[in-house]
């Protein structure tokens, strides 16, 4: 008897890859972000790809090498030879997140940038990081002689009073200032696999749900939820992509699991209004 496989689907195949957070491969997870879009898009080759380019990279270099010169020939090769850089004509292109596109076109925004540079760096070694820094995804690299913080999004290495002049509109914004001033360092700590993933997921649902494209919007949010599960707010959005989209029953179910356990009072009595407009809808 013939036996049947069948495959996974996109949201199955990144559930798998972002069960643990141990080992946890950003690159391919990243990667398999647009198969919402592109469903025949090949992840496969985009591993290959950057593969590929890394290898080419480190023949470039000979074995024993120091940090400092890796780092320069990785800029060098990244930014300068292959191009790479922000897409400034297209910013809010949906394309720039998606790795396979960024491949071909040379061009995405800060965090899918980084994605594909923090892959070079690792196989040469260095000490590289994704950093979540308000408003622009960065990257930083540790040196013996201290910490290098890149703009992946035109190549540019960061002072720190560079840092404290982009941070300083977000410090505003959120009334940091003053005696409530965090040391600059705390907006420079490493960002884990999942943070990094939250962030490129965040992008499209931001983008999605300004268009009033629903479809994406909760494709997206599908993601969201399989990889924060425990995160409440991301459940919250579920349901009223839900909503946005007719699907009463569902989204009755996310905000009433949200209106369960969330602490925020003010909030959970907007959606338990929401829930009720919901089900008279369904009376």
């Amino acid at each position: 008897m013939a036996v049947h496989f069948e495959a996974p689907t996109p949201l199955q195949y990144f559930a798998t890859l972002v069960a643990q957070d141990e080992g946890l491969p950003l690159l391919e997870a990243a990667a398999s972000i647009a198969q919402d879009e592109y469903p025949d898009g090949d992840v496969q080759q985009v591993l290959d790809s950057v593969d590929q380019l890394a290898q080419r990279l480190r023949r470039r270099l000979s074995p024993d090498a120091d940090p400092l010169h890796r780092l320069r020939m990785l800029n060098q090769f990244f930014f300068k030879d292959l191009g790479f850089a922000g897409n400034v004509n297209h910013y809010h292109d949906p394309d720039n997140s998606y790795l396979h596109v960024v491949l071909r076109t040379r061009r995405g925004i800060p965090i899918s940038l980084a994605v594909l540079w923090l892959e070079l760096a690792q196989g040469l070694r260095l000490k590289a990081h994704g950093v979540n820094f308000p408003g622009h995804f960065l990257v930083k690299v540790n040196l013996p002689a201290g910490q290098v913080v890149i703009d992946p999004f035109s190549g540019e290495s960061l002072s720190r009073e560079a840092l404290s002049e982009r941070l300083m509109p977000y410090q505003h914004s959120q009334g940091l200032v003053g005696e409530f001033d965090v040391p600059l360092g705390l907006y420079l700590q490493s960002a884990a696999p999942r943070d990094v993933l939250a962030r490129m997921l965040r992008n499209l649902k931001d983008l999605h749900r300004a268009q009033g494209d629903g479809p994406r919007w909760l494709a997206v949010q599908e993601r969201l939820v399989v990889l924060l599960p425990d995160h409440l707010p991301e459940r919250r959005d579920r349901g009223l992509a839900h909503a946005e989209l007719g699907n009463t029953r569902q989204a009755v179910v996310d905000l009433e699991h949200y209106c369960a356990h969330t602490d925020d009072t003010v909030d959970r009595q907007r959606m338990l209004q929401r829930i009720d407009a919901l089900r008279r809808e369904m009376s």
